[in-house]
Parts: C-alpha cells; sequence; structure tokens
C-alpha cells in the first residue's frame, strides 16, 4: 500500500494524503465532500479523488461538510458543501469536485 502522511477527519467523512501526493476521502458524499464528482454515495473504503491528477498536494483538512486540499504550488482547494460561502469561490454553491480558490492561485 501507500504510506499516509496525513489525516483529517470531518464530520462524517474522513481524509488522507499519502507520500507521493495522492489524496483518498471516505465517508459520506453528502454534498460533494469526497471529491468524486456526481458519485455522492457513501464511500465503505478510502477513494483516490481523480481530480488531483497532476498536482502534489502537501496538505489536506476536512471540514464537517467540506474539504480543502493545499497544493505545493501555493494553490488552495475546496470543495463539498458551500452554503455558508466556507468553499471561498464567492458563492454559497456545492462543489462536488474539488476547485481552486482563485484568491490564492499562484500568479494572483
Amino acid at each position: 500500500g501507500q504510506r499516509v502522511v496525513a489525516v483529517s477527519a470531518g464530520g462524517h467523512h474522513n481524509l488522507a494524503l499519502t507520500a507521493d501526493a495522492a489524496v483518498f476521502t471516505w465517508g459520506t458524499g453528502e454534498g460533494g465532500r469526497l471529491g468524486h464528482g456526481e458519485d455522492l454515495s457513501n464511500q465503505l473504503l478510502p477513494k483516490k479523488v481523480e481530480a488531483f491528477a497532476g498536482q502534489r498536494v502537501v496538505a489536506v483538512s476536512a471540514g464537517a461538510a467540506h474539504s480543502l486540499a493545499l497544493a505545493a504550488d501555493g494553490a488552495i482547494w475546496s470543495w463539498g458543501n458551500g452554503f455558508y460561502g466556507q468553499l471561498g469561490h464567492g458563492d454559497t454553491q456545492d462543489q462536488l469536485l474539488p476547485k481552486k480558490v482563485e484568491t490564492w492561485a499562484p500568479g494572483q
């Protein structure tokens, strides 16, 4: 298996970061908090977040119903429930896939 270097627990979901910068999520998929797109099903086993292919993720954090990842280039990615604006995209929409927070996008 892959060596896990960081974990974070949310309300009903979890994130794990592996040594090769892959992100895995499991638990409830409600609101898109797992980052698997249209697949909102509960994940009973850790599943890789394919949206991070080509990104080097260095940290992850799980909120109550949303998730965050920090990339090596300084970009912050968020996904899941956005009802209170907690995703940082200037709206209150849920994000089913990780989306870059433009405030800190490299080059901004």
